[in-house]
């Protein structure tokens, strides 16, 4: 199949059912080989593009990466930018918010994590855990300092999602393009990844009890995603879902996502006015001399 990001993108309602989703796609790769082959050409279109995003200093680009757990989200991040340069790229991992985090609003700690601009910033989960993991499990909202849930938690999360959306849209007035990827595995390949990392001594520390508690909830957690997608897949901060059963083809996906993202901001050089020319030809004066 001819790889595109706009095979993966939602339709324009957002709406999907998520259960019914592919979580496997065509093989994208016939032979490892082939896989090698395909990143390699990613990875050196993502350098050329950095190095453009970098130079032209007027974008950022925020990579968004959700999913439930085992999808897949460290490997695709950790393949698909390893040839990025570390001093253009900065990743946050949302993990459980600390005091402080909690004492502001939840979008406090993202609006200080965005990336600034001729950077790229990527999210290992995000501001929608405040959409998804509390509206799954309402009673975590105490720690955000209500004293119980609100009577109707509909209404609490369409305001929330709101507030989300407008965040978005915000950042991308101010010339952050935001790409959004949820790496859609099925329980039975997450039930695979969770006993490996058992059987792994180096992953164990991936596991917890609670792991296993949450997988009971999965179908709660599609349907928090899915109220997530059609409140907020906007054409200024699209949503992709990627087929992850399968690592290299959710991976290769990946890698077309980010690529076409950047291509598709047409950066150039900054202008060079009549001062800076003259301060060029200076330059290549001296070092002629």
């Amino acid at each position: 199949m001819k790889l595109s990001a706009e095979t993966f993108r939602l339709k324009p309602s957002g709406a999907i059912d998520l259960a019914k989703a592919p979580t496997r796609t065509e093989p994208l790769a016939a032979t490892k080989e082939a896989y090698a082959e395909a990143m390699a050409a990613h990875a050196k279109a993502l350098d050329a593009l950095q190095r453009r995003l970098y130079a032209n200093g007027a974008h950022a680009l925020l990579i968004v990466f959700q999913g439930i757990d085992a999808a897949g989200k460290d490997g695709a991040i950790g393949h698909v930018l390893a040839g990025l340069n570390p001093q253009g790229c900065q990743v946050m991992s949302f993990k459980r918010p600390n005091a402080e985090e909690f004492a502001h609003d939840f979008l406090w700690r993202a609006a200080r994590a965005t990336p600034p601009r001729g950077m790229i910033g990527v999210f290992n989960r995000s501001y929608y855990e405040s959409a998804l993991i509390t509206r799954v499990h309402p009673d975590l909202l105490r720690e955000e300092g209500y004293a119980k849930p609100p009577a109707d938690l509909d209404a609490f999360f369409v305001e929330r999602l709101r507030s989300i959306h407008d965040f978005e849209r915000h950042l991308d007035s101010c010339r952050t393009r935001i790409v959004k990827i949820f790496l859609h595995v099925s329980l039975e390949e997450q039930r695979k990844r969770l006993l490996e990392r058992l059987d792994d001594k180096d992953k164990n520390w991936k596991l917890a009890l609670a792991d296993v508690e949450e997988r009971k909830r999965t179908k709660d957690y599609w349907k928090a995603y899915e109220a997530a997608f059609a409140a907020t897949d906007r054409s200024h901060a699209r949503w992709h879902v990627v087929p992850a059963d399968d690592k290299h083809d959710a991976r290769l996906i990946v890698g077309q996502i980010v690529v076409e993202a950047l291509d598709g901001l047409e950066l150039s050089p900054p202008p060079q006015d009549a001062a800076k020319k003259r301060e060029l030809e200076e330059i290549r004066a001296a070092l002629k001399n």
